[in-house]
């Protein structure tokens, strides 16, 4: 028998190599993932290969933001592989879910209709002001979205972020500039978010997982109005 204990990372439990979340809905699988049970609780194992952020976690996160209560806005949640894990996580906290796809918001709304944390919204991530009357302000901005103006995106989506809190950017570097050094594209994009007077605690390639990709770990300055 497997026994996890807790990782790192609050919230999440481990085996020494891979993460785990706990089923906030027992005994459903969301895109196929192992399920097992640990001392009589039952476990969904986090997939680096399909989850941008476990990927981050196998190569070190600088800061884990995510507590049980805390509320996020996620943008690009897709069908909803990792906020769905999220949502394990946060389970008492609240999570809004913008997808701009008609298909795949059919699967997210699917997902969230199990799970009472998770708030799906059909639309641009780029227009925060059709969804911002769903939450006053986030603990975290999370992004995953495969568009050319992906940093501007989150950036006006920090508007939403509370003072001292947390942003993760996935950079994916092709939707940029599918010419260009993806290194160099990492560095532009730091710079534009430094000079927004935001702190970018680190970025992390997120190689072998996903290739071309790095992960932006940001914090709004406690001070920033």
């Amino acid at each position: 028998m497997v026994k996890l204990r807790p990782s790192d990372y609050q919230g999440v439990f481990t085996d020494g190599r891979d993460f785990f979340t706990p089923n906030l809905v027992a005994g459903t699988q969301v895109y196929g993932e192992k399920l097992l049970v640990s001392e009589g609780r039952e476990f969904r194992r986090w997939d680096p290969y399909r989850s941008k952020l476990a990927a981050l976690m196998q190569k070190g996160c600088p800061v884990w933001p995510f507590k049980s209560d805390s509320e996020i806005l996620y943008l690009g949640a897709a069908s909803g592989t990792t906020v769905s894990h999220l949502s394990d996580v946060c389970m008492k906290g609240k999570l809004c879910c913008v997808e701009i796809s008609p298909r795949e918001f059919r699967k997210l709304l699917d997902v969230a209709s199990r799970r009472p944390n998770m708030i799906p919204f059909l639309g641009d991530a780029s227009r925060p002001d059709t969804y911002k009357n769903l939450l006053d302000s986030v603990d975290v901005v999370y992004q995953d979205i495969a568009q050319r103006d992906q940093v501007q995106i989150f950036l006006r989506n920090l508007e939403l972020l509370k003072p001292g809190g947390h942003g993760f950017l996935m950079v994916k570097a092709r939707s940029i500039d599918v010419a260009e050094r993806p290194e160099s594209i990492y560095e532009r994009v730091s710079g534009k978010i430094s000079s927004r007077h935001l702190e970018v605690l680190k970025l992390v390639k997120l190689g072998p997982f996903e290739k071309d990709h790095a992960a932006v770990v940001i914090r709004r300055p406690s001070g920033q109005a």
